[in-house]
């Protein structure tokens, strides 16, 4: 007797410990359980450790609470000039109260899916196909703030749209290739035309650059060979009036010797006509001679005379030479 009892006992403490077990819940990171007692809201557990009451209390929905990602199969839609097309987008949302999640709508997900469809329906509609194929950003912003609206009772937050792929009719498709492909052949024309254009450009700046230098390497070499002769008749001139000067030194020493040798008047005018023959040197036209060397020509004839006929004296030896040259000239 006292053995079954202790058995049926033992059955018990073991049943407690599971009952006690199974009314101890933990919840993860990121998660969220909806708790009811006797059918009705209690509350919504987050992350930790959670006791239930037994045979009450009961765990309803556990939620996710991290971001998802809903990719929906593609949708026909048609656009403003009629061209129907498959779009198939991509939403990511996330759970923002666990309470409107388990009890808002029966499947959100399906729900998102099918709001998506006619979201997507009624902005397509008002756009053509070029409008469609490129306002992708346009037509996300526009999805996003439309969803986010209308999930926003549901305890969802839709974060973004994206439409993953538009897929035009073959037809279209065809077309558009063909487009593509003369736009592709007409950049190509005009790239090889700009390119003939800037090389003819090329060619002509360089002839005329060529054109300015020789024109620059002529007008250097004209410089050049006008600074050479400048220089040239600069040192020739230079030249000459070193030479006259030498001559004029010459006369000037000669005139002074002849004054310290002690010449008199007569030689000094003399060798002034001399200077006067060299200064006329066979091509002045007109010398006009001073009068008082007019006055010495008669002087001049007479030492010329003596000097033919041989009378003059030892004394006039000094002056016959320049009497002689004075005929000469």
């Amino acid at each position: 007797m006292f053995t079954n009892n202790f058995l049926i006992i033992f059955i018990l403490f073991i049943i407690l410990i599971l009952l006690l077990a199974s009314c101890v819940k933990i919840v993860p990171q990121a998660n969220a359980y909806v708790i009811e007692r006797l059918g009705s809201y209690l509350t919504t557990w987050e992350n930790g450790v959670h006791m239930l009451v037994p045979f009450i209390d009961r765990v309803a929905r556990r939620v996710n609470l991290k971001e998802q990602v809903a990719d929906f199969p593609p949708q026909p839609v048609i656009t403003k000039d009629n061209v129907t097309m498959r779009i198939d987008s991509v939403i990511f949302f996330f759970i923002t109260d666990p309470k409107l999640y388990a009890y808002g709508i029966v499947n959100p997900i399906s729900a998102i899916e099918n709001l998506t469809a006619t979201t997507l329906r009624n902005i397509i509609g008002d756009l053509d196909l070029d409008e469609t194929l490129t306002s992708r950003e346009i037509i996300n912003s526009k999805m996003r703030e439309v969803l986010d609206k209308a999930t926003d009772p549901w305890g969802i937050k839709v974060t973004r749209v994206e439409l993953k792929n538009i897929i035009p009719p073959e037809a279209i498709q065809n077309a558009m290739e063909k487009q593509m492909k003369a736009e592709r052949e007409r950049r190509e024309s005009i790239l090889r035309a700009e390119g003939e254009k800037k090389s003819t450009v090329l060619v002509a700046e360089g002839k005329k650059e060529a054109a300015i230098l020789d024109a620059e390497a002529d007008k250097q070499t004209a410089i050049l060979h006008a600074e050479a002769e400048k220089q040239r008749r600069t040192e020739e001139a230079q030249g000459q009036a070193e030479a006259i000067r030498l001559v004029q030194q010459a006369n000037a020493d000669g005139i002074r010797m002849l004054r310290e040798a002690g010449a008199d008047e007569a030689v000094l005018r003399i060798k002034s006509l001399e200077a006067f023959a060299k200064a006329a040197d066979g091509k002045a036209t007109k010398i006009i001679i001073p009068s008082d060397l007019a006055a010495m020509a008669g002087v001049v004839e007479s030492i010329s005379e003596v000097a033919r006929s041989g009378r003059a004296d030892s004394s006039s030896a000094d002056i016959t030479p320049a009497a002689k040259d004075v005929q000469d000239a």
